[in-house]
């Protein structure tokens, strides 16, 4: 991988990660598209470049690392057990779903089901603004929601954000909280993947590792903020057409 390699990678990666238009699914694609092959060692940079997403999300919320929302983070917690439970039985059986194809159906169907929120909660006025207020068992729904994002393509952030419409938050609230919620779920996998492939790393070159990894988080802390600014004024439905349009184009690619 050579320097221009990297600073794309890392630019979709912060771009996509935190939109619900799955950041797995467009590295997939963009790394095919660049000749990329899914060697031990580029899958080990997808990984590291992923912890500078994490990163992006304290320093955007680091207010909130205060013992003062410990009843904030126990619902974050509460709603990371299914995708923790789930992710960690299945684990290789979820590698295996990783391809273009199951990508662009999976965008199409996140797409429509985005159109679909949209209709449906716009009948509706949200009840909780502020994510403080979230009741444990809407942060057990949001989590079961996020179970989908396992599928490839799915999109963690898009998978969470329709539980959370769906159970009365706000758009600006699913953002958040989905954001939040991104810290114990990237860990782990991130973490799970270190353990699992530390000798990978060993391999792979650490210029344009840490290039990517520094594109990553400025192009996601950037993008955190201004997310939040454009849901004070827009809805969803853009999200889902360009889901279901990207979809028909890999269909059509590939």
């Amino acid at each position: 991988m050579d320097i221009l390699q990297s600073i794309i990678l890392g630019f979709v990666e912060g771009l996509t990660e935190f939109l619900p238009i799955s950041s797995t699914g467009h590295l997939i694609v963009v790394s095919d598209w660049l000749g990329l092959a899914q060697t031990d060692s580029n899958k080990a940079f997808e990984v590291i470049i992923q912890l500078a997403a994490i990163l992006a999300v304290i320093a955007s919320y680091k207010e909130r690392f205060s013992p003062k929302y410990v009843g904030l983070w126990t619902k974050v917690a509460l709603s990371f057990v299914p995708v923790g439970l789930v992710g960690l039985l299945f684990h290789d059986q979820i590698k295996d779903l990783f391809s273009v194809q199951i990508v662009a159906v999976m965008f199409i169907v996140g797409g429509i089901i985005f159109l679909l929120t949209e209709k449906f909660i716009s009948e509706k006025p949200p009840q909780v603004d502020d994510i403080n207020e979230v009741s444990y068992t809407q942060s057990l729904i949001i989590g079961i929601a996020q179970v989908f994002a396992l599928i490839p393509g799915t999109s963690r952030a898009g998978s969470t954000i329709i539980g959370a419409l769906l159970v009365g938050l706000s758009r600006k609230a699913s953002a958040e909280f989905s954001f939040l919620l991104a810290l114990p779920v990237m860990a782990a996998a991130s973490g799970l993947d270190l353990i699992s492939h530390y000798q990978d790393f060993a391999n792979t070159s650490f210029l344009p590792l840490i290039v990517g990894f520094v594109v990553a988080f400025i192009t996601a802390y950037l993008v955190i903020k201004l997310f939040i600014r454009f849901l004070a004024n827009f809805t969803f439905v853009a999200f889902g057409w360009y889901r279901i349009v990207f979809g028909v184009l890999l269909l059509v690619l590939y």
